[in-house]
């Protein structure tokens, strides 16, 4: 009886299985969910838990959190490379300099996209 209250103090006490947070996905995304009722007769949505198996969609869920936080770094070291690229002043290296930061960066996106796209289709046929 603590533990499905204690997986609704750390996960979602929205709608089953509601939101994401700036996108980005809970940890227990590929878990199932059950509906909890607390002391104060409210219903909430917890995560189940079923086996050890359920540890792997978990492990799923951060690495695919922490490939969209890689993408969204990639943008911002792209944003960096622009921004290299107008101050450069025509100066050759500087511009060479920047024009490969913004490849390298979109090179990390498009990996990081598709690594996360990667992980979504394989924990969803575990799930």
């Amino acid at each position: 009886m603590m533990i499905p209250q204690l997986l609704t103090f750390f996960g979602d006490a929205g709608p089953c299985p509601g939101g994401d947070f700036l996108g980005f996905p809970k940890w227990y995304k590929y878990l199932g969910h059950q509906m909890v009722t607390g002391k104060d007769g409210q219903t909430s949505c917890a995560p189940q838990i079923t086996g050890l198996s359920d540890i792997w969609l978990i492990v799923a869920s951060v690495i695919e959190l922490l490939l969209r936080i890689g993408a969204l770094a990639a943008i911002v070291y792209a944003l960096y490379g622009s921004i290299q690229f107008i101050t450069s002043q025509g100066d050759p290296s500087k511009t060479q300099a920047a024009r490969q930061t913004i490849i390298n960066a979109l090179v990390g996106l498009v990996i990081s996209v598709g690594a996360a796209t990667l992980v979504t289709f394989l924990a969803g046929g575990f799930k």
